[in-house]
């Protein structure tokens, strides 16, 4: 009876004129263009197709930047997702914001992507665990809690959009810091440029450098494979490696349903939709912590299969808990978060660790375009709810302990080396 009367009132809202609320929003690409009764599937698909366009730049990016240069790439993908930002101020209409939102979604992640590769390549094993952790993620998480922060004061969107672009800008003189990846340089054979470069990190970091960094012979002997230009079939070109790819791509795709469902479903949550969106950011911190502690100390295989299932595990018993217990609710919600979070920020860590150098961006960009497709595929596990509101937490948290188990199939990594060529890769159990 209440869900016949809610619709019959969204109808006559429909035929009499929409009113928006000033409570919460004071201007939105809803409110804007008027995305409600037959237009209100706009307004999700919004959402999708910014995500269709991370899928676009997390596939080519990889490519890119293994065949031009990681900083290259980096810089080039900063400036295209700032520009469009700045250019979708100025949107006309929902067509117009829409294309620039796609093409933003495809520089966003393609930046990431590559940033996070570059610092890999670049720092020692110790410290290339922090950055990956503490370093990328807690930054992220900052970012993301400044978000429902900034939104809070700034109503109108346009101007929104304008605060969250300027900080893209102050990147620029990045150019002259942050180095090419020394790995990369000498796969493609080009060693003055990486001499260069670590000699001069020695020197920052007061260690003596050798003489001779290279041995001629060794750089003549390997000129061949330099050469080689590496393609998308490689991470398929043996059994052993097409498995982990499959595996990977599966890891991946999966922990982000989870992780974009949980984040997505944040206004669904009772209470204030900032709020909520606040605390979503903010347990993520813990998270990063944790995971960067399993990293340092612990298996790879086990630190993520385990966290995957207190995610999913946590997700799973939501149904059980009584209507009334909101409280109670959020605080798995977010438990739940908490172990998937964790888990996927320790999936860029152990999939550059499993690939060799001449194809790791683009295993790491293959595998972040399977988790793309699990971010578009996760609004539609939130709309589930509409049917049944545990029916999206009983998928997300199935699916979630299923990948947990796979994981626990894949190679080791802890304590190995970066490999630098196919055959140093580590077979699957």
């Amino acid at each position: 009876g209440a869900d016949v009367e809610l619709a019959a009132l969204e109808q006559e809202r429909c035929l009499d004129g929409w009113e928006y609320s000033r409570e919460l929003y004071r201007s939105t690409i809803v409110s804007e263009w008027n995305l409600v009764c037959e237009d209100d599937w706009k307004a999700p698909l919004t959402t999708s197709l910014f995500y269709v366009g991370v899928l676009v730049g997390s596939f080519v990016s990889g490519q890119l930047s293994d065949r031009f240069g990681r900083k290259n790439i980096l810089f080039s993908t900063m400036a295209v997702q700032t520009g469009f930002s700045f250019l979708q101020i100025f949107s006309t209409s929902w067509e117009m914001f829409t294309v620039l939102f796609v093409i933003v979604g495809m520089g966003q992640i393609s930046n990431y992507v590559v940033a996070f590769i570059l610092g890999t390549e670049i720092l020692g094993k110790s410290v290339r665990i922090l950055f990956s952790t503490l370093g990328v993620c807690i930054f992220f998480a900052i970012g993301y809690m400044l978000l429902p922060l900034f939104a809070y004061f700034i109503r109108d969107w346009r101007l929104l959009l304008l605060a969250l672009t300027v900080p893209g800008v102050f990147c620029v003189p990045l150019w002259w810091i942050i180095p090419e990846s020394p790995r990369w340089l000498i796969s493609q054979g080009r060693y003055k440029e990486a001499e260069v470069i670590i000699r001069k990190a020695a020197k920052i970091n007061g260690i003596p450098a050798p003489d001779v960094l290279f041995d001629p012979v060794e750089m003549q002997d390997s000129k061949p494979q330099q050469q080689q230009k590496a393609i998308l079939l490689d991470l398929f070109r043996t059994r052993n490696i097409a498995t982990i790819t499959i595996m990977s791509l599966l890891l991946w795709m999966i922990t982000s349903i989870g992780y974009f469902g949980l984040s997505l479903s944040t206004p669904n949550w009772h209470g204030n939709a900032y709020v909520n969106c606040f605390l979503s950011a903010v347990i993520e911190i813990p998270a990063y912590v944790i995971a960067w502690l399993l990293l340092r100390y612990l298996p790879r295989r086990y630190s993520i299969s385990g966290t995957l299932f207190l995610g999913g595990g946590v997700v799973l018993f939501i149904q059980l808990v009584p209507a009334g217990s909101h409280v109670l609710s959020i605080f798995l919600v977010m438990l739940g978060k908490f172990g998937i979070t964790s888990a996927f920020s320790m999936l860029y860590v152990y999939s550059a660790e499993l690939y060799p150098t001449l194809v790791r961006n683009m295993a790491v960009g293959a595998t972040s375009t399977a988790s793309r497709v699990g971010s578009i595929v996760a609004p539609y596990f939130v709309y589930l709810g509409a049917y049944d509101r545990f029916l999206p937490y009983i998928l997300m948290g199935s699916l979630t302990v299923l990948i947990g188990i796979l994981t626990l199939f894949l190679p080791e990594s802890f304590g190995n080396p970066l490999p630098e060529n196919f055959e140093q890769m580590r077979r699957v159990k």
